[in-house]
């Protein structure tokens, strides 16, 4: 299965939600099962490493995200991918723009992984580029990747291969 993040420069939100999901796909053990990647819905940071605030608000917490450098989306890469996770409406409005028709049973906000009747549940994650409070982000992204490696671990038991 293959989970791809987005988020508009992949930069903040999508590699530290790539990073996070990993470190939970791991400790349940699913990391043969689960392949996790980020991507940008713009070209404005290609090539460029995760952004230092976004690099050491992962550190703080344990997670590290080397050699990751930002790339664009492509219509192979959505293909591709299983479940599609934007972090914010305007994400899932670029995606639109760029790839043409999506598929709306395999993309989503991230924190549409919250429990059900979770306040947060459908809305945005901040973009700590404009918001410069990481740690919220991180908070955020932490909580939608909780709820996301769930649903995932479900989707496994129930079509073992």
């Amino acid at each position: 299965m293959k989970v791809l993040f987005v988020c508009h420069g992949n930069i903040c939100r999508s590699p530290m939600a790539e990073f996070i999901l990993r470190r939970y796909v791991n400790i349940a053990g699913l990391s043969e099962n689960i392949e996790v990647s980020s991507a940008a819905t713009s070209d404005e940071e290609i090539g460029n490493p995760v952004y230092p605030l976004a690099k050491r608000t992962l550190a703080m917490h344990g997670i590290g995200c080397r050699n990751k450098v930002a790339q664009r989306i492509t219509r192979q890469m959505y293909d591709d991918s299983d479940i599609v996770v934007a972090m914010d409406h305007q994400n899932l409005t670029n995606l639109g723009r760029l790839l043409g028709n999506l598929d709306n049973k395999k993309t989503s906000l991230l924190l549409d992984f919250l429990p059900e009747g979770n306040k947060r549940q459908g809305q945005d994650i901040a973009d700590p580029w404009y918001t410069r409070d990481f740690e919220t982000a991180y908070n955020d992204i932490d909580a939608g990747c909780k709820g996301l490696v769930d649903h995932l671990k479900a989707g496994i038991q129930n079509n073992p291969q």
